[in-house]
């Protein structure tokens, strides 16, 4: 699973090869209360600069006030393909009570999110070097749904690091996170994911790299979507 922690600024404090992070997932969030002792990927953005790190490492502590993460990669990427917002850092970061949805696929309302969204973020892991999460982005509708189990996004220019790509080439399984950034409502699917080729410019190759990303749906949770669009 892939979640989303937002607090105001500070709450993020690197100490040597230690990063402390004074927020947790909140409660029915699929991360909520994870065991620590295991490999953790994180991403952190400022989307109001458009600045983002990822940090991958373990985590070695953690309770309901933070965590503790003993680091074992931290490096920048370059601000492409970042939408400049301003969060609704409360909504985001605030506990839903109600309107929690599991299911094994895709609702109609999620279906909806998904395609309208122009930002979401991937979780992929490797067997021994550890979970990695990222930001994919573009123009609103990038992502298209095929099904309520099947969706696939273009490949566009990035830096060339290919973390994601390399981690899906031994292992599958990957997870999805979409955030509505007025209300809070996240969307989070977790499944298995696989790198296609396709001719440069054909029908969908928006970014021109002739490839893509099919993602098959094998579970989601939902939450703070309103009643009856769930």
């Amino acid at each position: 699973w892939i979640s989303p922690l937002a607090a105001p600024p500070g709450f993020l404090r690197g100490e040597d090869n230690l990063l402390r992070v004074l927020a947790v997932p909140r409660e029915r969030d699929p991360l909520h209360r994870m065991p620590v002792g295991q490999q953790v990927g994180l991403i952190a953005i400022d989307f109001a600069t458009r600045r983002r790190m990822r940090i991958n490492g373990s985590l070695v502590n953690g309770d309901n006030a933070g965590m503790t993460v003993l680091i074992d990669q931290a490096y920048g990427n370059c601000p492409r393909h970042i939408h400049r917002r301003d969060l609704n850092v409360s909504a985001i970061a605030t506990t839903p009570l109600v309107n929690v949805s599991r299911t094994t696929e895709l609702a109609p309302a999620a279906q909806a999110m998904v395609a309208a969204s122009d930002t979401f973020f991937l979780g992929t892991t490797h067997p021994v070097r550890g979970s990695d999460a990222s930001h994919r982005g573009g123009p609103a509708g990038f992502v298209r749904v095929d099904s309520s189990k099947q969706l696939w996004w273009p490949d566009y220019l990035g830096n060339n690091m290919f973390n994601s790509f390399g981690n899906l080439a031994v292992d599958d399984e990957a997870a999805l996170l979409f955030i509505n950034f007025i209300t809070g409502a996240t969307l989070h699917m977790s499944g298995t994911a696989q790198v296609e080729w396709t001719r440069p410019g054909a029908i969908g190759d928006d970014g021109g790299m002739g490839r893509r990303v099919a993602f098959s749906v094998g579970a989601t949770v939902a939450l703070g979507f309103a009643p009856g669009e769930r």
